[in-house]
């Protein structure tokens, strides 16, 4: 492929890969969106529910950095999978991703109008006509910056992240201050105790807690956009999904804990898209407390900017393989960005947007989404990790470091993904299976149409 072709090389380092990992999964925006439907279905178990599900994304993150030795690859999982199991395989793996990321942009988008609604027009924030208007302007703007260059996106996540990050570390701080004598909830062991758990009540937690961590693998499809290790130096994007990881873990985990500390069930409930905010307002003072909603907008816009990455990365590298049409691997002869495929997820953003517009309410537009997304995720990682434990097979035998790294984690961490997703599918109503387990068998289209046009491009 001539340079035409490709993306911009050579542009992002371990930080700013750590960072883009970080900012994919939002830590601000996860919180505020997903706190309220994690207590109410585990209650106080969610401090556990996240844990252990760290501990199991942990070991998909070390499936994808030993997968990315393979080579550095915009598809990653897709390209990776591919190469393990085959091309159909491959496909599926990306096309996951792909449903999971188009369905993210009217989760993601929302929260970010129903902050920005809050703080300029309150009595329409439960609008769901204005909140989709709102959101939508937020991804076309987004989806510019995103289009303009890597470099471009890169130094917005940085000042974006910096600042969510001072504004949630007042909330810890505050909240432990305020709270930590006399909390909503006491502390106690049973919040990390596997035993608290039934099969059931836990699977039921882990898919909504999957959705917490979702996001920090966009290092990986930056990786042919990141500059090259020295030596034997691991590869700057496996780096920034390692540290990216370490640190959402421990976020996550204390910001659950700020949660129940701070408020009650009830408030927890009332508060919906807004717990951040709910908790500002308990521990700072008028003006200072919008700054909990600024920090759920720029952690929002952040995310929606890695997404839009991720798949427009991951529909180039399918189209640059012919498993999609070849049209979505035009890449922009200035700003090195897959353009065609950006605008993709952007027209697709909006018409989901506009057509969640006409379900009852907000929240279960959310409720249906994020379900729906947990599956997919469970789905395209799986698979990720079942390729990483098969493909290093051999390293069972090259001591207990290696057979754990390389195999059994990774091989544990996709079996539970599995388990959550099969015990689940009974649970969902029909949007969300509609949703969830429909938008990824509409795959068979697309697989169907790429082999009709390989197949008249190379008659046997």
């Amino acid at each position: 492929m001539s340079d035409k072709g490709n993306l911009a090389k050579e542009s992002l380092g371990t930080f700013e890969s750590a960072v883009m990992g970080i900012a994919g999964t939002a830590p601000a925006f996860s919180v505020a969106v997903t706190t309220a439907a994690i207590v109410a279905t585990v209650g106080v178990l969610s401090v556990g529910s996240i844990l252990y599900c760290g501990l199991i994304m942990f070991g998909i993150m070390l499936a994808f950095i030993h997968l990315s030795k393979i080579t550095p690859h915009a598809g990653a999982a897709y390209a990776w999978v591919g190469h393990v199991f085959g091309k159909k395989w491959g496909f599926f793996t990306g096309w996951g991703l792909l449903v999971a990321s188009i369905f993210f942009m009217v989760s993601a988008t929302i929260p970010a109008a129903t902050s920005t609604l809050i703080l300029i027009a309150p009595n329409l924030v439960e609008s769901t006509t204005w909140v989709a208007l709102t959101a939508a302007i937020w991804l076309t703007l987004v989806t510019l910056v995103v289009t303009k260059g890597i470099k471009h996106a890169s130094y917005t996540q940085v000042i974006l992240t910096g600042i969510e990050t001072l504004v949630i570390f007042a909330l810890i701080i505050g909240a432990f201050i305020q709270y930590g004598g006399k909390p909503a909830h006491p502390p106690s062991i049973i919040w990390f105790s596997p035993f608290s758990f039934t099969p059931q009540l836990f699977a039921t937690g882990a898919l909504t807690a999957i959705f917490f961590y979702w996001g920090w693998d966009v290092t990986m499809n930056l990786g042919e956009e990141t500059k090259n290790g020295k030596g034997d130096e691991t590869h700057p994007a496996s780096k920034g999904a390692f540290w990216a990881m370490v640190n959402l873990i421990l976020f996550f985990i204390i910001m659950m804990i700020v949660v129940l500390i701070v408020l009650t069930d009830a408030e927890i409930a009332k508060a919906n898209t807004n717990v951040l905010y709910a908790i500002a307002n308990k521990l700072f003072p008028a003006p200072w407390n919008y700054l909990a909603v600024l920090s759920t907008i720029l952690s929002t816009i952040g995310t929606i900017e890695t997404q839009i990455l991720q798949f427009s990365r991951s529909m180039f590298a399918m189209a640059r393989d012919e498993m999609l049409h070849p049209r979505y691997a035009k890449i922009h002869p200035e700003w090195k960005t897959p353009w065609v495929a950006t605008l993709v997820i952007w027209f697709l953003g909006v018409l989901l947007l506009f057509s969640s517009s006409y379900m009852p309410s907000v929240k279960s537009i959310l409720e249906s989404s994020i379900l729906a997304i947990g599956f997919q995720i469970c789905f395209y990682m799986s698979l990720a990790g079942f390729a990483c434990a098969w493909h290093y097979r051999n390293k069972l035998k090259r001591g207990v470091y290696s057979a754990v790294s390389y195999v059994l984690w990774p091989l544990f961490a996709a079996l539970f993904m599995v388990f959550i997703a099969l015990y689940s599918i009974p649970t969902f109503d029909k949007v969300t299976n509609i949703l969830g387990v429909g938008g990824i068998l509409v795959g068979f289209i697309p697989l169907f149409l790429s082999r009709s046009r390989q197949r008249s491009r190379h008659p046997a």
